[in-house]
């Protein structure tokens, strides 16, 4: 539960919700994946991607946390096949965070196809299984942690019969790779810091955004059972989530820490860790490993352990969730689109 189905409007249509973001190198350039729930959200939920949305990956390379490039993806209704016709567009500089800005096409096609330009970038979108594995035990007694503002207490279990909360289950992906030189000449840093947003087209011609994921398990922490402070967490541009949210979550880590009594100086290391995830977004250096762990943030592989990182780091503990990468039913692939084969 990175961010699945994480506030009232993404669990309105799974389409629009961000389940996962992952950053990490390839032999030419930087892969960007973004996955987006479906059989999470039950059988009846409507699958593949949303017509009038638009799934965005946006990067900062000036270190301000407003987006410098945006990589815009949009599909069309599907065919009596099944397949999406989808459109790639770029978007450089200042208009990057502007809804009327239409940006510069890439590519054309339909989900299901690999798609590639002239100078390498390449873009694929289909239905994949979800990479990603938590202990549902484990992210419930958190949450409640941290809504109540007490120690977590996770129930006793027999590890060797626990199983991810994902197992088995398929979502649909958006891979993009750019080559390295094609981004340090767009972005004009080696430097990022990248997130995914979705939006919907209004009724009165305009964009409303649904979800935005940069960080894993922000959302399932925070704000887990908190309607408000999840809904907050998505409309809050990057650039603002300092002034909006540092208190907030100072606070929410104090409480935690404090009951747990892992921290000497429980709001000192609040106030760490709120400087620690904001601004909400994934950082990442070009052209090196992707690790995800409690040393550094940089990028984020589709094997990493996300959910243990964040618990253990939020609660200034070794928070284990009893599971390991061999819990997933589809292991990743190594080759171009990357993402797990949906079987």
């Amino acid at each position: 539960m990175s961010h699945h189905l994480d506030s009232p409007a993404a669990r309105a249509d799974a389409r629009l919700n961000i389940s996962d973001v992952y950053v990490f190198p390839s032999e030419i350039g930087t892969v960007f994946v973004m996955n987006v729930s479906s059989d999470a959200a039950g059988p009846d939920a409507p699958k593949g991607f949303h017509p009038e949305a638009r799934y965005e990956f946006k990067i900062d390379g000036s270190g301000d946390a407003v987006e410098d490039l945006v990589f815009r993806i949009t599909f069309a209704t599907p065919d009596k096949y099944g397949a999406q016709p989808m459109e790639l567009s770029q978007i450089v500089g200042d208009q990057g965070s502007d809804d009327d800005a239409s940006g510069t096409g890439l590519l054309n096609g339909a989900t299901g196809q690999a798609l590639t330009t002239s100078n390498g970038l390449r873009l694929w979108a289909g239905q994949a299984s979800d990479p990603f594995w938590m202990n549902p035990a484990v992210v419930e007694a958190v949450g409640q942690a941290f809504l109540h503002g007490t120690d977590v207490a996770v129930p006793e279990q027999d590890l060797s019969k626990a199983k991810s909360l994902f197992s088995g289950l398929k979502v649909y992906s958006i891979v993009l790779e750019v080559p390295d030189s094609e981004l340090l000449a767009l972005t004009g840093a080696q430097h990022m810091n990248v997130w995914a947003v979705t939006a919907l087209a209004t009724d009165a011609g305009g964009w409303r955004r649904i979800n935005r994921c940069g960080l894993p398990m922000v959302s399932p922490i925070f704000a887990q059972f908190d309607d408000d402070l999840a809904e907050r967490l998505n409309q809050t541009p990057p650039a603002d989530d300092v002034r909006a949210f540092s208190k907030e979550i100072t606070d929410l880590v104090t409480a935690v820490v404090a009951a747990r009594g892992t921290a000497a100086d429980a709001h000192a290391y609040g106030h760490d860790i709120a400087e620690r995830v904001l601004p909400n977004v994934l950082p990442y250096t070009i052209g090196t490993p992707g690790v995800f762990g409690f040393a550094r943030f940089n990028g984020r592989t589709l094997t990493d352990n996300a959910g243990e990182v964040m618990f253990s780091l939020v609660t200034d503990s070794a928070l284990s969730i009893g599971l390991t990468k061999e819990a997933v039913d589809a292991p990743p692939t190594r080759s171009f689109p990357y993402v797990p084969a949906a079987v």
